[in-house]
Protein backbone atom coordinates (compact mmCIF):
# COMPACT_ATOMS: atom_id res chain seq x y z
CA UNK A 1 0.00 0.00 0.00
CA UNK A 2 1.17 3.45 -0.85
CA UNK A 3 1.27 6.11 1.83
CA UNK A 4 0.50 9.73 1.01
CA UNK A 5 0.61 12.92 3.04
CA UNK A 6 -2.35 15.25 3.19
CA UNK A 7 -3.91 17.67 5.66
CA UNK A 8 -5.92 16.63 8.68
CA UNK A 9 -8.38 19.54 8.65
CA UNK A 10 -9.28 22.62 6.64
CA UNK A 11 -7.59 25.77 7.93
CA UNK A 12 -7.24 29.49 7.46
CA UNK A 13 -4.48 32.03 8.09
CA UNK A 14 -4.19 35.75 7.44
CA UNK A 15 -1.19 38.04 7.04
CA UNK A 16 -0.83 41.72 6.25
CA UNK A 17 1.99 43.06 4.10
CA UNK A 18 2.22 46.81 3.38
CA UNK A 19 -1.54 47.32 3.79
CA UNK A 20 -2.45 44.32 1.60
CA UNK A 21 -4.35 41.53 3.34
CA UNK A 22 -3.65 37.91 2.31
CA UNK A 23 -6.17 35.31 3.48
CA UNK A 24 -4.96 31.75 2.91
CA UNK A 25 -7.31 28.78 3.14
CA UNK A 26 -6.23 25.14 2.90
CA UNK A 27 -8.70 22.37 2.12
CA UNK A 28 -8.66 18.60 1.89
CA UNK A 29 -10.11 17.68 -1.53
CA UNK A 30 -10.49 14.41 -3.40
CA UNK A 31 -11.41 15.58 -6.91
CA UNK A 32 -10.61 18.43 -9.28
CA UNK A 33 -14.32 19.28 -9.49
CA UNK A 34 -14.47 19.58 -5.69
CA UNK A 35 -11.46 21.92 -5.76
CA UNK A 36 -12.91 24.03 -8.58
CA UNK A 37 -16.22 24.33 -6.70
CA UNK A 38 -14.45 25.56 -3.55
CA UNK A 39 -12.54 28.13 -5.62
CA UNK A 40 -15.85 29.39 -7.08
CA UNK A 41 -17.38 29.63 -3.60
CA UNK A 42 -14.43 31.64 -2.27
CA UNK A 43 -14.51 34.01 -5.26
CA UNK A 44 -18.23 34.57 -4.65
CA UNK A 45 -17.82 35.01 -0.88
CA UNK A 46 -14.79 37.32 -1.22
CA UNK A 47 -16.07 39.08 -4.36
CA UNK A 48 -14.53 42.45 -3.47
CA UNK A 49 -10.99 41.04 -3.30
CA UNK A 50 -8.55 41.87 -6.09
CA UNK A 51 -6.99 38.38 -6.49
CA UNK A 52 -7.85 34.74 -5.70
CA UNK A 53 -4.70 32.72 -6.38
CA UNK A 54 -4.60 28.99 -5.84
CA UNK A 55 -2.69 25.75 -6.17
CA UNK A 56 -3.70 22.14 -5.80
CA UNK A 57 -2.33 18.61 -6.06
CA UNK A 58 -4.92 15.87 -6.39
CA UNK A 59 -4.74 12.19 -7.20
CA UNK A 60 -7.67 11.00 -9.27
CA UNK A 61 -6.48 8.46 -11.86
CA UNK A 62 -3.07 10.15 -11.78
CA UNK A 63 -1.52 13.19 -10.13
CA UNK A 64 -3.10 16.48 -11.22
CA UNK A 65 -1.35 19.72 -10.29
CA UNK A 66 -2.53 23.22 -11.06
CA UNK A 67 -1.46 26.74 -10.08
CA UNK A 68 -3.17 30.04 -10.88
CA UNK A 69 -1.86 33.61 -10.45
CA UNK A 70 -5.28 35.21 -11.08
CA UNK A 71 -3.98 38.54 -12.35
CA UNK A 72 -0.81 38.76 -10.28
CA UNK A 73 2.45 38.93 -12.29
CA UNK A 74 3.22 35.52 -13.81
CA UNK A 75 4.89 33.12 -11.39
CA UNK A 76 4.49 35.26 -8.26
CA UNK A 77 1.57 33.49 -6.59
CA UNK A 78 0.30 30.13 -7.87
CA UNK A 79 3.68 28.56 -8.64
CA UNK A 80 5.25 29.45 -5.27
CA UNK A 81 2.15 28.03 -3.57
CA UNK A 82 2.37 24.84 -5.65
CA UNK A 83 6.09 24.55 -4.85
CA UNK A 84 5.24 24.48 -1.14
CA UNK A 85 2.69 21.69 -1.68
CA UNK A 86 5.27 19.76 -3.73
CA UNK A 87 8.06 20.34 -1.21
CA UNK A 88 5.90 18.98 1.59
CA UNK A 89 4.75 16.14 -0.67
CA UNK A 90 1.11 16.97 0.02
CA UNK A 91 -1.62 15.30 -2.00
CA UNK A 92 -5.37 16.02 -2.18
CA UNK A 93 -4.85 19.57 -0.97
CA UNK A 94 -6.13 22.89 -2.31
CA UNK A 95 -4.77 26.22 -1.10
CA UNK A 96 -6.50 29.48 -2.05
CA UNK A 97 -4.98 32.84 -1.12
CA UNK A 98 -7.30 35.81 -1.43
CA UNK A 99 -5.59 39.21 -1.64
CA UNK A 100 -7.17 42.51 -0.76
CA UNK A 101 -4.87 45.08 -2.39
CA UNK A 102 -3.69 47.75 0.03
CA UNK A 103 -2.56 50.31 -2.54
CA UNK A 104 1.17 49.65 -2.27
CA UNK A 105 2.93 47.58 -4.94
CA UNK A 106 5.00 44.77 -3.43
CA UNK A 107 7.14 43.88 -6.44
CA UNK A 108 7.64 40.34 -7.66
CA UNK A 109 9.86 39.31 -4.75
CA UNK A 110 7.43 40.76 -2.24
CA UNK A 111 4.50 38.93 -3.83
CA UNK A 112 6.33 35.59 -3.86
CA UNK A 113 7.24 36.04 -0.20
CA UNK A 114 3.71 37.07 0.84
CA UNK A 115 1.91 34.26 -1.01
CA UNK A 116 4.46 31.72 0.27
CA UNK A 117 4.15 32.90 3.86
CA UNK A 118 0.34 32.89 3.76
CA UNK A 119 0.32 29.36 2.28
CA UNK A 120 2.82 28.06 4.83
CA UNK A 121 0.82 29.53 7.71
CA UNK A 122 -2.45 27.95 6.53
CA UNK A 123 -0.75 24.55 6.18
CA UNK A 124 0.73 24.83 9.68
CA UNK A 125 -2.79 25.17 11.13
CA UNK A 126 -4.07 22.28 8.98
CA UNK A 127 -1.83 19.60 10.53
CA UNK A 128 -0.24 17.04 8.25
CA UNK A 129 -1.36 13.41 8.35
CA UNK A 130 -0.29 10.27 6.56
CA UNK A 131 -2.94 8.31 4.74
CA UNK A 132 -2.89 4.86 3.19
CA UNK A 133 -3.86 4.60 -0.44
CA UNK A 134 -6.04 1.49 -0.60
CA UNK A 135 -6.31 -0.79 -3.59
CA UNK A 136 -9.29 -3.12 -3.69
CA UNK A 137 -8.74 -6.39 -5.53
CA UNK A 138 -10.98 -9.41 -5.95
CA UNK A 139 -10.03 -12.91 -7.08
CA UNK A 140 -11.98 -15.90 -8.24
CA UNK A 141 -10.38 -19.32 -8.22
CA UNK A 142 -11.08 -23.00 -7.86
CA UNK A 143 -10.84 -24.28 -4.30
CA UNK A 144 -7.99 -26.57 -5.30
CA UNK A 145 -5.93 -23.47 -6.29
CA UNK A 146 -6.66 -21.49 -3.11
CA UNK A 147 -3.38 -22.25 -1.33
CA UNK A 148 -1.36 -21.31 -4.44
CA UNK A 149 -3.26 -18.01 -4.70
CA UNK A 150 -2.67 -17.26 -0.99
CA UNK A 151 1.04 -17.91 -1.48
CA UNK A 152 1.27 -15.41 -4.40
CA UNK A 153 -0.75 -12.78 -2.56
CA UNK A 154 1.50 -13.02 0.50
CA UNK A 155 4.57 -12.46 -1.70
CA UNK A 156 3.19 -9.36 -3.44
CA UNK A 157 4.27 -5.87 -2.34
CA UNK A 158 1.26 -3.58 -2.49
Amino acid sequence: MEEIQTIQKDSKAEIKVKKSKFIAEAFYVETVSQAEELIKQIKKREHSAKHHCYAYRIIEDNLIQKAEDNGEPSGTAGNPMLSILQGRQLINVLVVVTRYFGGILLGTGGLVKAYSEATTNALEYASIKKQQKVVEVSFQTEYSELETLKHYINQMRW
